[in-house]
């Protein structure tokens, strides 16, 4: 078994950072379904801005809006107007297609990768 790329948002960038909230990353719910991400679903994000990783979980955004937004302690490490990949994996005997995308600054789907 190993773990392979399942899905991931390219150049999404954080529009919005929330301290004060218990934990996790909140991705608009367009982009969520078209990589196949789950609520509560573990992801990978790394800030091309900072070089920044961390791992955190997916809240599911109002759809359309475009918004993805640092919550809790990961908002001290990635903040507003930085550049992501968020990544999803998978633990398989198999090879997998990856959803794989790419976002505008706006956070809207340009294409597949």
């Amino acid at each position: 078994m190993r773990w392979v790329l399942r899905s991931k948002i390219h150049k999404a960038t954080v529009t919005q950072t929330d301290l004060n909230y218990i934990g996790s990353i909140t991705i608009d719910e367009d982009l969520v379904e078209r990589v196949d991400l789950m609520p509560g679903e573990k992801v990978l994000v790394v800030s091309n801005t900072t070089g920044v990783r961390l791992e955190t979980y997916v809240m599911v955004g109002r759809r359309g809006s475009g918004k993805v937004r640092m919550n809790g302690a990961a908002a001290h490490l990635i903040n507003e107007g930085e550049e992501l990949i968020i990544m999803g994996f998978e633990l398989t005997d198999k090879s997998i297609k990856s959803k794989n995308i790419l976002v505008d600054k706006n956070n809207k789907f340009v294409k597949y990768l």
